[in-house]
């Protein structure tokens, strides 16, 4: 049994009405995974400040996309990258604040930043400039994205493609989504992280990864969660 742990953030992992699980990680995982002749693909639903320690306790032996930082990575190894992203605030309609990045809100007094707690995001806000007391940490997506609707704060902080999957999904039509710019922040490499005694197996999956990303097939599947030619080419 490979289970796989994900957690609720659209498009990278969902699950549908029928209880199916879903999304660009989950199928890319499952596709590789049995390339690597790994048996048995058991997805494990979990929060996101619970990916690495269940790798570390043996819960599960690979979560879903993680930015590979070095603090990371005294935990957890990483596979190859599997996409590049920018950062993203989810806000109210129309951007009341004219927000457009960390240190616009860091400007902007009394504004509240929503983070997912262990997520980059929030050590990202706090280098540009945030302030601790101006944010609020969450446990999960959804519970950020409805702070944002019902005005505990005023932006949240995630993957942009994140926002847009949530925005689809759930057909928020009162949010949308401020792209950080790469002048105030590159967009990140995400990887699959494996337990550090896992070498081998993390082996079986880079070489799968390395035969199939960038391929036909893993163009078509992810153009159908809005990734581009272009996006694909960072990481094939």
């Amino acid at each position: 049994m490979t289970r796989f742990a994900f957690l609720i953030e659209p498009p990278f992992c969902d699950r549908m009405s029928d209880g199916t699980v879903t999304g660009c990680d989950v199928e890319l995982a499952r596709t590789v995974l049995a390339l690597a002749g790994a048996e048995d693909f058991q997805p494990a639903e979990t929060e996101f400040a619970q990916l690495l320690p269940g790798l570390v306790d043996g819960r599960w032996r690979m979560t879903t996309g993680l930015f590979a930082t070095a603090e990371r990575r005294r935990l957890a190894a990483f596979s190859r990258p599997i996409w590049a992203l920018p950062d993203g605030l989810l806000v109210r309609k129309g951007n009341p604040l004219r927000l457009t990045g960390y240190r616009s809100l860091a400007r902007t007094p009394g504004s509240i930043l929503a983070v997912v707690r262990d997520q980059i995001q929030h050590r990202s806000a706090v280098a540009l400039g945030v302030p601790q007391d101006r944010i609020q940490v969450f446990e999960t997506y959804a519970s950020a994205a409805s702070a944002i609707l019902n005005g505990r704060a005023q932006a949240y902080a995630s993957v942009a493609r994140a926002h847009g999957g949530f925005i689809d999904g759930a057909g928020a039509l009162d949010l949308e989504v401020v792209t950080i710019g790469a002048a105030e922040k590159e967009p990140a490499f995400g990887a699959f992280a494996f337990n550090l005694d896992d070498d081998a197996f993390r082996q079986a999956v880079d070489e799968a990864l390395g035969a199939y990303l960038g391929s036909l097939q893993h163009r078509a599947m992810m153009k159908g969660y809005g990734f581009s030619d272009a996006d694909i080419d960072l990481v094939a």
